[in-house]
């Protein structure tokens, strides 16, 4: 099929849940993504952080093609060799810990707060709120939407679930005047990836997890964006080597399938037992050798190493170029997931950058954000900065033209 005919029969078929481009894609190699007539575009964008390895990576395609060729499909009433030999090595990164596997963010973000509350039913108690933070995002199911801190995303869905505070990110003052008696979790992102790339202090997370020891909570760590070497490290926490209580992990984890997990420390997990909790899909052996894969190609492969590098590289440029411009505010990040806040929106630029075969994404409003492959080069990143460069510059243009 064309791409025109492929976007038609969508919108003729599918829920209007999604602000679609008007974009078709056939297939992908590394860095890029081709559309059905052959036009060939860099992607920036990975999925929302999901093909963070590339389109076609040979070791997640080998994985995959071998698993599938077994088995595909058992339930979790029985134990499959991928789901065992992934259970064991998120645990041993994360320096040990129990794993529930799901199928996405939004599911991984729920289990953590299900453990929350099933362990402050017990060992807590009887506490069961949760502190997140404003300009947060966790997921849409309604447990999810309810910690999160945007209302736009709320609209018509209210009223949420009880049991949730919020107050403002990075402000470790605000984390400990809103702890009460029924406290019994703070839940973070260590960045804020869909509020538009908000970095806290370096210390942000550090302080958090000490307030959290002393008052005895659980501090949840949301990693499903910057997790799995986005950062420049596996997990974002180790740069400053705050091991939480509980992590939850998907999009970059299975390479491309849907694939989430949630990893807790021993003690906390145990609150869970047979029947508490549960997917059908969770821990699918498919989706399982998918992100095995993952994980070999970040620990052996050099990914992590080259999206710290060719990641501060990029921010390095892109500052370079925003002090040229008069509307750009700031340029922020860290490793690959980058964040260019303008004066004014940025669909403009996204629109602008498209039009020359770049994928970029607006968050935030005014926030440009970049979450290129770990494995991109310098020159790919050159290729794309030349693109981002002109798309600043004309939007900048057009900004002055309407002042004067």
């Amino acid at each position: 099929m064309k791409s025109a005919e492929i976007v038609e029969l969508a919108h003729q078929n599918l829920a209007n849940t999604y602000g679609c481009m008007p974009l078709a894609f056939a297939r992908g190699e590394g860095p890029y993504l081709y559309d059905p007539e052959g036009n060939r575009y860099l992607d920036f964008f990975c999925g929302l952080a999901v093909t963070s390895l590339g389109h076609a990576h040979p070791r997640i395609v080998a994985a995959i093609r071998e698993q599938a060729g077994m088995l595909t499909h058992v339930s979790n009433v029985f134990h499959t060799e991928p789901m065992a030999r992934l259970a064991a090595r998120l645990t041993a990164v994360f320096g040990g810990g129990r794993v529930f596997f799901c199928n996405s963010g939004a599911e991984a973000n729920e289990a953590a707060i299900k453990l929350a509350r099933r362990w402050g039913s017990g060992e807590g108690g009887g506490r069961y709120e949760i502190i997140s933070t404003i300009n947060s995002f966790h997921g849409r199911t309604l447990g999810t939407l309810s910690a999160t801190g945007q209302e736009k995303y709320q609209q018509g869905f209210q009223p949420m679930v009880p049991g949730f505070r919020l107050v403002p990110y990075d402000d470790v003052a605000a984390l400990e005047n809103a702890v009460g008696k029924n406290t019994v979790a703070i839940m973070l992102e260590p960045i804020q990836g869909e509020g538009g790339v908000v970095m806290p202090k370096p210390d942000y997370l550090a302080r958090a997890r000490e307030l959290c020891d002393r008052a005895k909570l659980l501090l949840i760590l949301d990693e499903v964006q910057v997790g799995m070497g986005r950062t420049g490290r596996m997990f974002a926490w180790q740069h400053g080597n705050v091991r939480p209580h509980i992590m939850t992990l998907a999009k970059a984890l299975g390479g491309g399938l849907p694939i989430g997990a949630m990893v807790a420390r021993p003690e906390i997990a145990a609150s869970l037992t047979p029947g508490s909790h549960g997917s059908t899909f969770g821990g699918n052996p498919v989706a399982c050798a998918a992100a095995l894969a993952v994980i070999d190609a970040l620990e052996h492969d050099g990914a992590i190493e080259n999206a710290g590098a060719v990641g501060g590289y990029l921010i390095e440029r892109l500052r370079e170029i925003a002090s040229r411009l008069d509307n750009v505010a700031e340029v922020r990040g860290q490793g690959m997931i980058i964040g260019v806040v303008l004066k004014h929106e940025a669909q403009p630029v996204v629109d602008a950058c498209v039009k020359e075969r770049l994928l970029v994404n607006a968050a935030a409003g005014n926030v440009l954000r970049l979450l290129p492959p770990l494995t991109l080069t310098r020159a790919q990143a050159d290729d794309g900065l030349k693109i981002i460069a002109r798309a600043l510059e004309s939007a900048a243009a057009a900004r002055r033209g309407k002042a004067a």
